[in-house]
């Protein structure tokens, strides 16, 4: 029970975080919640046969070559998950009558990356412990979230757009390229330094995603 306690305490304080910032026109919670959910099992679902058939495209990636590991991070962890996210928010959420704001393209994101992330958090911590929760809590579980805000601003804006696919597929692919650069940099720990890469990738990463919130609260038509 403790272990649950501390897989989801951080996820809990990422969604009370993102709904205090939606200021000024709150989304419905029961649609909250199923987008959370759907992140939780869709995602989780769709992932695994992206990785399997990763796995079939590269069945025995060599953990010391640098370019498996550019491969394994943009690939199967970047673009697998963030698609899989991508998608319940393109179909699901984005195309809600509740979806009524560009400010909304960032929760729901975050809903959806959330449930994604309490899957998998519970998953690791489960295996590795306490001192994976506190880890995790201070790195992933924000990293997931951060990839969602940056995401889920260009879905914002594409809701209300004559170019609806161009955004979205910007926030798709600026997603997957802040989520792959951080993972690629863990996985080079072989290369003594270069696991800094991370937690600059993640530092730029907070810095947009904390420029997204305030652009999307200022333009928010009920303010």
């Amino acid at each position: 029970m403790n272990l649950l306690i501390l897989a989801s305490a951080p996820v809990i304080a990422v969604i009370i975080f993102i709904y205090i910032k939606d200021k000024y026109e709150k989304e419905p919670k029961l649609l909250l919640f199923y987008s959370f959910l759907l992140g939780a099992i869709a995602s989780i679902l769709i992932s695994s046969i992206l990785y399997y058939l990763y796995d079939v495209l590269l069945p025995h990636p060599d953990k010391l070559n640098v370019f498996h590991q550019f491969l394994k991070a943009f690939l199967m962890v970047g673009l697998v998950e963030e698609f899989s996210k991508y998608i319940i928010v393109r179909y699901y959420a984005q195309p809600k009558k509740d979806f009524n704001e560009p400010f909304d393209g960032i929760i729901y994101a975050v809903m959806v990356s959330m449930g994604f992330a309490f899957v998998e958090n519970v998953l690791y911590v489960f295996e590795g412990g306490i001192k994976v929760a506190f880890l995790r809590a201070l790195t992933a579980i924000p990293a997931h979230a951060v990839f969602a805000i940056i995401m889920g601003y260009f879905m914002g804006i594409a809701k209300f757009s004559n170019h609806k696919t161009k955004w979205n597929l910007i926030g798709l692919s600026l997603a997957i390229l802040f989520h792959g650069s951080y993972d690629f940099f863990l996985f080079i720990n072989f290369i003594p330094g270069f696991s800094i890469g991370a937690f600059i990738s993640l530092g730029a990463g907070i810095i947009l995603a904390r420029k997204a919130i305030k652009i999307h609260q200022n333009n928010s038509k009920f303010n």
